[in-house]
């Protein structure tokens, strides 16, 4: 590898390490009897659900949703091209 290169951190990773960093703090704060973040069960539940819908909804909508019988053709038809049986 060329020196000359600069490689970026994702803001993925930030994110992580930044999600990662407060939880920790968190935790041994919340052991110390101090909690940082005094969250209720029903706020923690809320948040559980509409994270479980978030994460439905787009996993439902990554694929290909073919609706029309000209999609439905063109997804056989690519199938065939690539080898894989039509469902």
């Amino acid at each position: 590898m060329s020196n000359n290169i600069k490689l970026k951190i994702s803001t993925a990773t930030i994110a992580r390490t930044a999600v990662l960093l407060l939880a920790l703090t968190n935790q041994v704060l919340s052991a110390m009897g101090k909690p940082v973040l005094p969250i209720e069960s029903a706020t923690v539940e809320q948040l559980v659900t509409t994270g479980i819908t978030c994460v439905t909804a787009l996993i439902a909508w990554w694929n290909n949703n073919s609706f029309t019988q000209e999609a439905i053709k063109a997804d056989n038809l690519l199938n065939e091209w690539q080898g894989k049986t039509t469902k």
